[in-house]
């Protein structure tokens, strides 16, 4: 739900004022929800908002509430999808870490892509090169936070590692 500025709501609830007595009814109210698919029942709706109608400022207080409310949903999805995000990084770390050290060496990384078939030595790629790239405290290896990076990055760049 975007925001709208104040003159987009107040043309919104004079439309929605069908009898122009400044006053907008739960009824009317609940009209509006259900047209743009956030159907509540009207005694729960008397309940959320305390009244059996509401003057513009009343509209103001519920409309940005309603805002807030799904932008607070909104954060919460996200955060959700970034815990999968996470999960899902640490158990291809621990594919990449044979050895558990919580490292991922040259050769580790070597075994696994020879695996998975992504490493052919006639190509001439280099693993210590590949490494060197994300590595950034320069100790040879990747952890798991120099792993997430370059996972990262692959990934928005569309490389397929």
């Amino acid at each position: 739900m975007s925001t709208l500025n104040e003159k987009h709501i107040q043309r919104m609830f004079d439309k929605l004022d069908e009898d122009g007595d400044g006053l907008v009814s739960l009824d009317e109210l609940k009209d509006l929800l259900d047209k743009i698919g956030a159907c509540t029942g009207l005694d729960e709706l008397q309940s959320l908002v305390g009244k059996t109608s509401l003057d513009f400022n009343d509209f103001l207080f519920f409309y940005d509430a309603m805002v807030k409310k799904n932008n607070e949903e909104k954060r919460s999805k996200e955060d959700n999808i970034d815990d999968n995000l996470e999960d899902d990084l640490v158990e291809a770390f621990k594919v990449f870490d044979l050895n558990g050290d919580g490292y991922i060496s040259c050769e580790e990384l070597q075994k696994v892509l020879s695996r998975l078939g992504l490493w052919d030595e006639k190509e001439g790629s280099d693993c210590k090169n590949m490494i060197h790239m994300y590595d950034t405290n320069l100790d040879g290896v990747l952890d798991f936070e120099e792993f997430k990076n370059m996972m990262l990055v692959s990934n928005s760049e569309g490389i397929s590692l």
